[in-house]
Parts: structure tokens; sequence; C-alpha cells
């Protein structure tokens, strides 16, 4: 990998023979495990400036239509977030010169507040070609982290690291665009922005590109690209779906005062399907509707694997945005795709047959991926995926993608394979979990939408298939061998503080948890991550070894979940030792008010919240009183302490028994986890004041944004 220093540029073809197609990577890290900020890409023509508004990509726009742009969405680290970008470069635009990632923070916050600020750009096999790491960070919240852009022939890339104290409507401002951010200044103040503004052309249709504020040149082999912005960008976290209005600007000097007018949408209309089914017509329950993927019927593991393999792929092909949604994480181009099952490759004296084949034309050129497929919680074999990684490699194929019911975790990879390093073709090695299939679809149906009637009812029958007890797709659902015999110590006071087992329980744990964030996610329409904190420079092996410590000395599982638009971290707490789960946020109270109205105002938001509710008041250095709900809801003042202490805010607790076996049965843990957080959302949290929403409840016309925790496939 090359490192690069601020303003230093390098080829693409230097470092690697197949950097047609990669994908750039931001990341950033926070001890608080709170931190977050938003990509951006423009493509830039040879002026430096956007040729429309399509051009600009952003959580309102994130794909591009011939696929030289995919925002693949956040994906979690173990010390923060990772943001990740597939980049097609043999798919852009001749007229297109330059490509320009930036992030953006919004409500107030400083990427100074940030740590490890980087970008990494890999090929198409995973492998790390570059990084650009960012350690001035400040007052800033907008960076340009780095662009790609053209030298002939050749893509390069320059480390840009330049940054912006008024968020992305001062970047915009510095590139020649004015920008009207009395919206802006509304959302700030908690109202609802119908439209933001900006100014543009005098047909009211799109904006005036703007001039380019020159620099002089930069010692370099090659002048520093000069500061340039998109002509039409939004202000920071505008919701998701909401148009752009553009203000008419006359061009002599008698013009007309600016009026405001409806612009160009960044997305296309798109179909979904409603939340509550028709009204059936059947004449009693017993009638079952004909599916077009019957699962009822499969009973051996292998008739379910190659009835899942076959229908997944099957409506990848057919539905474009699915099929690119769950392909462009892997490298691959926007094109047509094709996939099959049953593929016999020669392999030494026996020919191997891979579950799937999928493959994308595109200008003539063809992207291969293998697919090992296991259902009903069967472990990937190592002996198998290698074999499959030799055959791609020989063949010239491109990925070799692994799909079951794990979860792949950083740093604890599922299967173990060795790669030939003298072999100039590579081959990357990703893992989808099903629970990662069943939430794009869920995403792609109920809140962004698809192109037509039929692709919404196609991915709908694939959910239905996922989601059938017989289909063996359910995603992780046990917690393994180490489980009983950890909670067993625990209970008995035997486990030893460096007792293997312990580790093997807080994988699992973890795997959990990104499960939960995903199937919350794909309900909510939101995204949901989760929070893991741990020191700087903290590895994978090593927090996990401090939080079996943790689980052996005080027999708790603690993790945490942050959902776009709730008021804090959702932490979740399995007490092996009583045998309870505890579902909890804390709710801070803002500067300057009154204890006793903060306590009023609780109780009113929380009416419909259930009565076995725990309220604890927090007090700078100590807890504060503490109660019920139906305690404290006729005398809020009980929650006030009595001694006048400054209150910092309230915890809000639920407590649940906790399943006791390792599966996903109704007494199993994993159901119990599920049920914990669902009731604790849809009571609790779903009642409080929302936090600066990162996306909102579009009207019928208007597309939202991706938004969703991913688990997003990881190289393993």
């Amino acid at each position: 990998m090359r490192e690069l220093s601020k303003g230093a540029n390098v080829g693409l073809a230097e470092l690697s023979a197949d950097a047609g197609s990669v994908i750039a990577s931001l990341s950033w890290s926070s001890n608080a495990g709170d931190g977050d900020a938003d990509v951006s890409v423009l493509l830039l023509d040879a002026n430096g400036k956007v040729r429309s508004d399509a051009d600009f990509f952003y959580y309102n726009n994130p794909a591009a239509d011939d696929g030289s742009v995919h925002l693949l969405g956040k994906t979690p680290t173990d010390s923060g977030s990772e943001d990740r970008i597939s980049l097609d470069l043999t798919a852009v635009p001749a007229d297109v010169e330059r490509l320009v990632v930036a992030a953006s923070r919004y409500g107030g916050s400083r990427f100074g507040e940030l740590d490890d600020l980087r970008m990494t750009v890999a090929d198409r096999a995973g492998e790390v070609l570059l990084g650009f790491s960012i350690g001035d960070a400040g007052v800033e919240s907008a960076f340009i982290f780095g662009e790609l852009y053209r030298r002939g022939t050749e893509w390069k890339y320059r480390a840009i690291g330049q940054g912006y104290e008024t968020g992305l409507a001062g970047l915009a401002t510095d590139f020649g665009i004015d920008v009207d951010d009395e919206g802006e200044h509304e959302e700030e103040s908690g109202e609802q922005s119908g439209e933001q503004h900006l100014e543009g052309g005098a047909d009211g249709g799109t904006a005036n590109a703007p001039e380019l504020v020159e620099r002089p040149p930069s010692p370099a082999d090659e002048p520093l690209a000069p500061a340039s912005a998109p002509h039409a960008v939004p202000p920071p976290r505008r919701p998701a779906g909401e148009a752009v209005a553009v203000a008419d600007r006359g061009t002599g000097p008698a013009a007309a005062p600016p009026r405001r007018t409806r612009g160009p949408r960044t997305a296309k209309k798109k179909v979904t399907l409603p939340a509550v089914a028709k009204k059936t017509l059947a004449e009693n329950d017993t009638w079952r509707s004909a599916r077009l993927f019957p699962a009822p019927s499969l009973k051996s593991d292998k008739e379910r694997e190659v009835r899942a393999t076959s229908v997944l792929l099957s409506v990848m092909a057919q539905v474009p945005e699915f099929g690119r949604r769950l392909t462009a994480a892997f490298g691959a181009p926007a094109g047509r795709m094709e996939t099959f099952t049953e593929v016999s490759l020669p392999h030494g004296d026996t020919p191997k047959r891979p579950d799937g084949v999928i493959r994308v034309e595109r200008a003539g050129k063809l992207w291969t991926a293998l697919v090992e497929t296991k259902t009903n919680g069967n472990g990937l074999k190592s002996e198998q995926v290698q074999n499959y990684m030799d055959i791609a490699a020989r063949r010239g194929y491109e990925a070799v993608i692994t799909l079951s019911n794990d979860v792949a975790l950083e740093g604890s990879p599922l299967v173990d394979v060795k790669t030939d390093g003298r072999r100039k073709h590579k081959v990357a090695l990703w893992h989808l979990s099903w629970a990662e299939v069943t939430h794009q679809a869920h995403m792609l149906i109920r809140h962004e939408g698809v192109g037509n009637a039929a692709h919404a009812w196609l991915l709908q029958e694939l959910l239905h298939y996922l989601q059938h007890e017989n289909s063996g797709c359910h995603g992780f659902q046990n917690m393994g061998a180490s489980w009983v015999p950890v909670r067993n110590g625990i209970d008995t006071e035997t486990l030893g503080q460096d007792d293997p087992r312990a580790v093997e329980v807080v994988e699992s744990w973890e795997r959990l948890i990104r499960q939960v964030c995903l199937r919350l996610g794909g309900q909510l329409g939101q995204k949901a991550l989760p929070v893991q904190r741990a020191p700087r420079g903290t590895t994978p092996q090593s927090r996990r070894a401090a939080l079996a410590a943790q689980l052996c000395e005080e027999g708790r599982l603690t993790a945490g979940l942050r959902v776009d638009g709730s008021p804090g971290v959702i932490t979740i707490t399995a007490d092996l030792r009583t045998g309870k789960l505890r579902t909890s946020v804390e709710i801070p109270v803002p500067e300057g008010a009154y204890p006793l109205t903060s306590a009023k105002r609780l109780m009113r938001q929380l009416a419909e919240a259930p009565a076995d509710l725990h309220v604890e008041t927090l007090i700078e250095g100590h807890s504060g009183p503490r109660g019920t709900l139906e305690r404290l809801r006729p005398e809020p003042g009980d929650m006030l302490p009595k001694d006048g202490s400054r209150i910092a805010g309230f915890r809000l607790s639920l407590f649940k028994g906790m399943g006791g076996s390792r599966g996903n049965a109704e007494s199993g843990f994993i159901r119990s986890v599920d049920d914990a957080v669902d009731r604790f959302h849809a009571h609790v949290v779903a009642h409080l004041p929302q936090a600066e929403r990162r996306t909102a409840r579009r009207s019928p016309e208007q597309v939202s944004a991706p938004a969703a925790a991913s688990d997003a496939p990881v190289p393993v």
C-alpha cells in the first residue's frame, strides 16, 4: 500500500493492473462511539464544474444510472465507521475529468471531534492500493479528502485534505455558489423546512455553473486542482427525497428580484409496496396464497442450499436495483447481469460445482464471481472455499462470494484460505449474510423503491421465501457451543478470567448485535449501526479479549445501537447472573431548562410508554432519584434531587427475562434480545423527541435515500 501525504499524487496503474473499478473508503473513529459524517462525490468536467445536478452524489442521490458512482453506505469498524464508495472508472463519461470525494458533518459537529480521519482506495480484488490520513482536523465541518482525475488515458489520485468551517454549504460558497441558507437556519432551530433554495439560471430549471476560484499553481509535477463544487448543493442533512429549489436570477442590471421555484429532483420516481397488505379474498385462515418460490416442501440441507441459491440469483438478475445493490460492494461494474447455478468447472481429477456463478458484462468486458452457499446454520468449509479460490484464480475470475447465516467480523475470518502471492491475477473473497440480503430487499421495497411494480412484487416474494421457516435463510441464529458452558460457569462462579470460550461468546454477541441493527434498520428505513467504544489503536482481538475478561468478572454483555433520529444510543445489557435483559437510553436535558419543566415534559412524552418503564435521574458524577413510570406519572417532582443538584438528563430502561438456550427458538436468547429491542424502540424511543433526522417520511412522488445499518459484505 502506498501512503500519501497532503498534496501528493500517484497513478492508479502504478499500484494495480486492475484499477478500472475501485472502492474508495472514508473512515473515522470516536472514543464516545457517536461520531458520524456523510460522504459525497462530485463529477467535474474540464472546467472544474459539474455538468448538471445529477453529477452530485450524496445521501439523497446515492447512485449513478451508468454505474460510475455508487455510495455503498456505512460499515461499522472496531473504533468507528467506514463509508464506502464504488467507483467504476471505465464507466465515467468521457467529458468528466475529475471525481472529488468529500465528507461533511451536521448539527454543529466538527471533524476535530473525530479521530483517525482517513481515505483509502482499493482495487476490484479488495486490495488496498493507497491511503491518506488527515491529522490536522479542527473546527472544520466539511473536508475534501481527495480526488481521482484523468491524465490522458490514465487515472490518478491526489490527496487533498482541505477543510471548511461552514460545512457543505460553505464548501459550495467557496466554489462560487451563492447558497441561501434560510432553510438550513430553520432546520437548526427545530422547525420543519419545506424547501431549501439556491440561486440559479434565469430559466428556473437548473442553476448557472459557478466560476472557479483560481489558486496559484502547485510546485508538484502537476498543478494542484482548484477548489470546485457542485452547482446545486443542498444544505447538510436535507431530509431524504426533498427537492432542491432554484431561484431565478436575471442577467441584466434591471433583473427582477429572485423568486423561488421548484428545481430538478435528484432521483426518479420509485415504486414501493404498502406496509399493510390488501385484504385477502380467502374464505378462512387455512387458505394459503400461491407463491412464486414455495418453501414448505424443503426438507434436506442440500435442497435448501440449491433452492435458496437459485431463488436469490434469479431475482438479482431480474431486478437490476437489487442485483446492483448486492454486487457493487464486491467491485462489480454496472452492466448486464446473468446468473447461473450448478456450473461444472474443471479442477484436477474431479470437476467442482460451485452453488452459483454471477457474471456482469460491461463494454465487452466480463466480471465473474463464484458463489458458495450455506443455509440452516451450516458452516462454511475452508477446503471447499479454497478450491473455488484456486479455480477463480486460474480462470481469471474476479471474486468468490460466500453466503451463509453467519455474520463476518473484522479480524475474525469465517474461513481460512491461502492466496498464492506469485499469481498475477488476484481473487477477492467476500462474505454476505442472509440477514444482509433480507435487509437490502426490505429497504428497496419498503423505503427506497424500485423501477416498477413487478420488481417490487418479485422482491416481496423473495422476502417471503427467506423468512419462511423451511428456507434456512434466517441469519445468525446460534450463539455457539460455548454459550451454555460460559453461562453455567458464570452462574457457579467457576469461569476463569482467560477462558477462551468467553471470547467466542463475545464474538457471537457482536454478530447478534450487528444483525439486530440490520433488522431494525430495515423495519424503520433508518440507518442503524452498532456503537463500539474502544481506546484508540485497539485491535479487534484485544478489544474482544477485554470484553471477555469483563464478562468473566461481571457476568454481563453490553452493546450500543445508534439509530438515525433517536435522541441517544440505545444500550443493551444481558446480565447472565440474573437472567435479565436491560434496554436503555439516556435523554439529555437542555442547557438552562427548569428541572421541574423538564420532568413534566418527559412525562408527557412518555404518556404511551409501558408503566414498568424505569426512569432514573442523572446528576453529574452520580445517579439521582429513580422509580417506575407508574409511580412517577402523578408526581413528576419526585424525579428531582432533594438537594437541588443540577440535572444532566434521564435514563429510561426496560427489563425483560433473558432466554436461556443458545438458538433462535421462542425461548432462546437470540429471540429474547430481538423482542427486547423491538419493544423498547416501539414503546419508548419512538415517542421521544427526535434528534436531527437523517431521513424523513417522503411524499408519494419522492424517493428516500439509503439509510440503514449496513452489515455490508466484507472481505474474509
